[in-house]
């Protein structure tokens, strides 16, 4: 593909990744048009020029509204769901020293099933059957949380007969009442925050809440407040495995209520996915690496005495539960020839081990 030209309207731009099956588009002043591609991030045309600021800025006002360009402008960034023509987008632009910057997110309008993505449904469904506790997703930013999210509510939407709640930053998948009646909520449009959102939804009778992203001390506190009190909440954070993940919730909370939290914690942790996606040996697309804690007593015992260091070698013995290490799932992917020998060292949380395993 070849052009010098700057297309007129960023949905020209957006409708090309669609088609060449990318994850996001980015438009940046001082560079060319640019997208990532299963993963990789590599400019649309070779020979394109950088845009000038006064391109980026035309680009801008071709798809910001009134409200979102006033905001920029006082803000110096904007962040909100894009509906274009062709499908949805999740758009961020900032100001910088140079100009605009702008990327977008393509939301893959299709929700997939469970059964699509890979999820091991024998270990999967029961946890999306209690009546209240927690499941977490955790993984980097682009791995896939959010299609994992929308899988599951979707199953819980078709399976049970009972209000789902979503509140979400934005709002990406958008989901039909079927068996059960769905809400959902975009924070900043329709609430300030994910803490004042889970807030309301206590008052909304929901049975199961979909909390975006749990980022801050309120909202964690909240949902895990909500997970005690009869909800079932799905969550968000963006943590590597299961181990950090729990670290990183425990340790949001002040010295003197960590005892009280870990408690708490492993009383209504049902389980954490985490996951990351991995360029296949092929070249052609990404497969999913998927790490599952199941909470068992075994494991609400480590949580209970701040042990998660040893949650590892409790995972490598809770198979029959479906318990899988992130680098177990990365082992299993490289034998079955999946992927390379480099993605799965490069990804591995104990690299000597990973080694090991290779030269055994």
């Amino acid at each position: 593909m070849s052009t010098h030209q700057v297309l007129d309207h960023v949905d020209q731009y957006l409708q090309l990744g669609r088609e060449y099956d990318c994850s996001d588009i980015h438009l940046p002043t001082s560079f060319p048009p640019t997208w990532r591609r299963f993963g990789q991030l590599a400019p649309i045309w070779t020979d394109h020029q950088p845009l000038t600021p006064q391109d980026t800025e035309r680009l801008a006002r071709s798809f910001l509204g009134d409200a979102e360009w006033e905001r920029l402008q006082t803000k110096g960034d904007v962040d909100f769901a894009y509906s274009a023509p062709n499908g949805r987008y999740r758009a961020s632009v900032v100001k910088q020293r140079l100009g605009l910057d702008m990327v977008f997110r393509i939301i893959n309008t299709q929700i997939r099933s469970i059964e699509d993505i890979g999820l091991p449904l024998d270990h999967i469904i029961p946890l999306t059957r209690y009546q209240n506790g927690l499941i977490l997703v955790t993984g980097s930013v682009g791995s896939g949380k959010s299609t994992t999210l929308a899988a599951l509510v979707d199953f819980i939407n078709r399976d049970r007969e009972d209000h789902i709640l979503t509140l979400e930053d934005p709002i990406e998948y958008v989901f039909e009442s079927k068996g059960c009646h769905v809400n959902q909520r975009e924070v900043h449009t329709h609430t300030d925050s994910f803490a004042k959102a889970l807030r309301g939804a206590l008052r909304e009778d929901p049975d199961v809440i979909m909390v975006g992203e749990m980022r801050d001390l309120e909202t964690i506190q909240l949902a895990l407040t909500a997970a005690e009190t009869g909800h079932l909440v799905l969550g968000t954070l963006h943590t590597g495995n299961a181990p950090r993940t729990l670290d990183r919730v425990l340790d949001v909370f002040p010295t003197d209520q960590r005892e009280q939290i870990r408690i708490m914690v492993s009383e209504s942790l049902r389980g954490v996915l985490s996951q990351q996606l991995v360029p296949r040996a092929d070249g052609n697309g990404r497969v999913m690496a998927l790490e599952l804690l199941v909470n068992t007593p075994a494991v609400a015992n480590c949580i209970r005495e701040g042990k998660t260091f040893m949650l590892p070698g409790v995972m490598q013995t809770g198979k029959n539960v479906g318990m899988i290490t992130m680098d177990e799932s990365l082992r299993r992917l490289y034998i079955d020839g999946l992927i390379t020998r480099e993605e799965a060292l490069y990804r591995a949380d104990d690299k000597a081990q990973m080694k090991d395993f290779f030269h055994s």
